[in-house]
């Protein structure tokens, strides 16, 4: 989804070239840059632009993965794909760059595998980073022309369509030149100038092009070429879709500047609460900085509290301040919730292995329990106490506001606590990241799902498939978003690595479809010619940035690859006309907010605002949504750039500030004000 006509170009270009590049302007060395301690996670919610080495007009869609270097042979320049793709049989290394438009090309690169294990090639027709074409060198002795499918059959195995395989030795020592030519379906595959595969296949006529290797091997002299008429097709093509895209966005406010709050030396990534700290009835802003433990992402222990108002004015802070101390890979145990029910909101949070409330005006400790022992099951267990992980307030008791506390810890055990620490109950299985509350019988005590097990306000474990799904729910939600109230609820799970599941009310998987690494999946409405709402879910690891969007029944909307990172896909209010967009990020390019058709409908101005992190909300008090975009240094918060027009404005119900976190699944409700 870039917007300039053709690509940017890495060498002079001939007659005939898309794009044509030896890969010399690439610095010597690593062509990302390793996050160290805090790992590749915290590209699931946080935007990093480029991993730390600009590659335009390139881009390594394994963002996560530190897969390339670049360096010189006999004064040659190359990329190396230098490292073991740790599922060589899920996912493929690449580097890939182009348009969506491009078609009826010839693809080609010299390529010198290092090692005889799996495939090193070329791909093309590319769609996303799990539905591609490549042909490619194979296993030491074969050449293969293969189409990636985008649904997987097994899990964490890529499901492929072999086109064509051709006996072929090949050596470690030199460079061979692959070539595909591309004619509407027909491809034609060639080894150094001899023709050795032929194939037809519909399935993707047009698309990106790049290079692949799950082993080390080294590429150059790579070039995208086509006729002179085809390229000047491809550009009227470009040139209509930015056309519609400047349309759709010139017709949807635009972003302008509201707010601007420095947070020096105490501010930090996603790691931030929203709510009523000091009573004045506005907004404030609880900020958390803490200190990874033991591996990074699974003990972190909050070391500051800093709260502030919209103004920038800091109301307390518990902690020394340390800006190395703001970013974060996981969740973190602390919240902001009215939890007595006496008018005034409370902090609750996990800190020093014990749990605990502190006044939400002054910060001062009102009470406190220490955290249960940690479960002699656990693989890690660093610590005799539990540290939390996060935590989440449900109604289990049938007062108007939830007055109970969920506190769990990765991925093993949770607990409930009343809201005078006391412990009620407890529970385990794979709980996976945050709970999602619903109640499903109208008694007014909820029912939560918690990982793939649903439980009762009671305790009791209602129904649970938490021994057959082998990886942990991302996220989680239940509702009947059908558009017909007489449908029965449904759960909704984006299962990590099993994809995207469909639980019926009693838990019998109605629909099951391996789409990748799924997480951070929304619920709204975004397509306004489709019944009821829809799910949004975005992939990561191991093929991140793709983006499925999927109507209530479970079915397949639309599948893209807008961006190359995970994203929180939160629900925007922005036109209060009642369709919602999806937030990104707030990068200039890779981000933005799109709409059901995954088209960025908004994009934010090249102001230098900062677009590490992002949320959601109604800060004005009209109904539609603010968006914050922040770093360690200070946010920045947007709202439209013209008022409401209209005597209806949507307001929809999401779910509640009090249960923030990194993992859960934003479920945005239909409702509607009347404007005076």
């Amino acid at each position: 989804m870039r917007t300039p006509a053709l690509l940017a170009l890495c060498l002079p270009l001939l007659a005939g070239d898309l794009i044509r590049d030896d890969f010399s302007r690439f610095p010597p060395g690593w062509l990302s840059q390793p996050v160290g301690q805090l790992n590749a996670a915290i590209q699931e919610y946080h935007y990093l632009p480029h991993r730390g080495v600009p590659l335009e007009p390139w881009f390594n869609p394994i963002v996560h993965q530190d897969a390339w270097i670049a360096s010189d042979e006999n004064g040659k320049s190359y990329v190396e794909q230098q490292g073991l793709t740790d599922r060589p049989a899920w996912f493929n290394a690449m580097l890939v760059t182009g348009e969506p438009e491009w078609k009826n090309y010839t693809v080609e690169a010299r390529v010198k595998p290092l090692s005889f294990g799996d495939v090193a090639g070329i791909v093309f027709r590319y769609h996303t980073n799990r539905h591609y074409y490549v042909f490619g060198l194979r296993d030491g002795d074969k050449a293969v022309l293969r189409l990636r499918l985008p649904l997987d059959e097994k899990l964490r195995t890529a499901a492929w369509r072999d086109l064509g395989t051709f006996k072929f030795s090949y050596e470690v020592r030199r460079y061979y030149t692959l070539k595909v030519e591309n004619q509407g379906p027909r491809m034609r595959a060639y080894i150094d100038g001899q023709l050795v595969l032929e194939a037809d296949d519909t399935e993707i006529l047009s698309g990106k092009a790049g290079i692949t290797a799950n082993r080390p091997a080294r590429f150059t002299d790579f070039a995208v070429t086509a006729a002179d008429a085809q390229i000047q097709a491809i550009r009227a093509q470009i040139d209509k879709r930015n056309q519609e895209l400047a349309t759709l966005q010139a017709s949807n406010p635009k972003p302008v500047l509201w707010k601007k709050i420095s947070t020096p030396a105490f501010g930090a990534g996603r790691n931030i609460r929203l709510g009523d700290l000091d009573g004045d009835g506005k907004t404030d802003i609880l900020i958390g900085q803490n200190i990874p433990r033991v591996r990074g992402d699974a003990f972190d222990h909050l070391s500051c509290l800093t709260a502030i108002t919209l103004e920038g004015k800091v109301l307390w802070q518990q902690g020394r301040p340390d800006p190395r101390n703001g970013l974060l890979t996981n969740d973190t145990p602390f919240q902001i919730h009215d939890v007595d029910g006496d008018g005034r909101s409370e902090v609750v949070l996990v800190r020093d292995f014990q749990l605990q409330i502190l006044d939400g005006r002054t910060g001062q400790q009102k009470r406190s329990v220490w955290m249960p022992r940690m479960g002699d099951d656990m693989k890690e267990r660093p610590y005799e106490l539990n540290s939390g992980d996060s935590i989440a307030f449900l109604n289990l008791s049938g007062h108007k506001e939830p007055r109970e506390i969920l506190v769990k810890d990765r991925y093993a055990h949770f607990w409930i606590y009343d809201n005078e620490l006391k412990l009620l109950w407890s529970g385990d299985g794979q709980t996976g990241h945050y709970p999602y509350a619903f109640d499903a019988d109208g008694d007014g005590k909820e029912e939560f799902m918690l990982g793939y097990s649903l439980w009762s306000h009671d305790g009791r474990k209602l129904w649970s498939r938490d021994s057959e799904l082998k990886d942990h729910a991302d996220g989680i939600a239940i509702g009947n978003f059908s558009g017909d109230p007489k449908a029965q609820p449904m759960v909704y799970a984006c299962g990590s690595d099993e994809g995207f599941i469909l639980f019926d009310r009693e838990g019998r998987i109605v629909k099951h479809l391996l789409i990748g690494h799924a997480q951070s999946p929304s619920v709204a409405k975004y397509r306004q010619d489709v019944p009821g709402l829809q799910l949004m879910t975005i992939n990561y690891w191991r093929n991140p940035g793709i983006i499925t969007l999927f109507d209530a029944q479970g079915n397949i909307l639309a599948q893209e690859e807008p961006i190359h990172s995970g994203s929180p896909l939160l629900p925007v209010n922005w036109r209060g006309d009642g369709q919602e967009l999806a937030l990104l990020s707030g990068n200039v390019r890779e981000g933005g907010l799109i709409d059901g058709q995954l088209r960025r409908a908004v994009m934010f101005p090249d102001d230098g605002h900062p677009d590490l992190a992002s949320m959601v909300a109604d800060l004005t008090g009209d109904a539609r949504d603010e968006i914050m975009l922040w770093d360690q240094s200070g946010i920045w918060i947007y709202t439209q750039d013209r008022p409401f027009s209209g005597t209806r404005l949507y307001a929809p119900k999401r779910n509640p500030d009090f249960n923030e976190s990194n993992y859960r699944t934003t479920v945005s409700l239909p409702g509607w004000k009347d404007v005076r």
